[in-house]
């Protein structure tokens, strides 16, 4: 499982990357929305380009931000049962869903909206509101970017829980 181990590391040390960066972005964003808050209600001073920002922004650190999430484990998950079970059973649950249900829905997601992004691309998508942001086929990119991250973390989690199956133990584990 020498492979596994690397690749492991190569996604989780690319995503963490990433979920550095989204939390720089985050900072920037928190920083936009206090100056279009201070623009709005202190000055009467609103600015659509402003407000659109903020919701570029948060689409960024969503949908990028989602694979580093995955990897921290950081995802809502019910807990009823999965609470209670052995970290084999656990191992187990996380493999089949990650192979079952995320791999392909993301799979789908990046397949379906491939059009839908390339029509933006092609006649150069802006905002449609007088004032607002240029560029919104930048944004509708993010969505496979996004997706093929959270594609790249399932299969490191989902090797890793191989490993925890299997009892194979990685080498800074041990």
């Amino acid at each position: 499982m020498p492979f596994l181990e690397k690749y492991v590391r190569f996604v989780d040390g690319l995503n963490d990357r990433v979920g550095s960066l989204m939390g720089w972005l985050c900072t920037v964003m928190v920083l936009t929305v206090f100056y279009d808050v201070i623009m709005r209600y202190g000055f009467n001073q609103g600015s659509i380009a402003v407000q659109e920002m903020e919701w570029h922004l948060f689409a960024i650190i969503f949908l990028v931000g989602a694979a580093y999430t995955l990897k921290e484990d950081g995802h809502v998950r019910v807990d009823i049962l999965y609470l209670n079970f052995s970290e084999r059973t656990k191992a187990w649950v996380d493999l089949i869903g990650t192979l079952v249900f995320l791999i392909p829905f993301a799979l789908v997601v990046i397949y379906s909206t491939k059009n839908f992004i390339l029509n933006s691309w092609a006649v150069r998508e802006m905002s449609p509101d007088p004032g607002g942001l240029p560029a919104r086929y930048v944004l509708k990119a993010m969505i496979p970017l996004g997706f093929s991250l959270l594609i790249l973390q399932g299969i490191s989690q989902a090797a890793k829980k191989l490993m925890v199956i299997t009892g194979y133990r990685m080498e800074d584990d041990q």
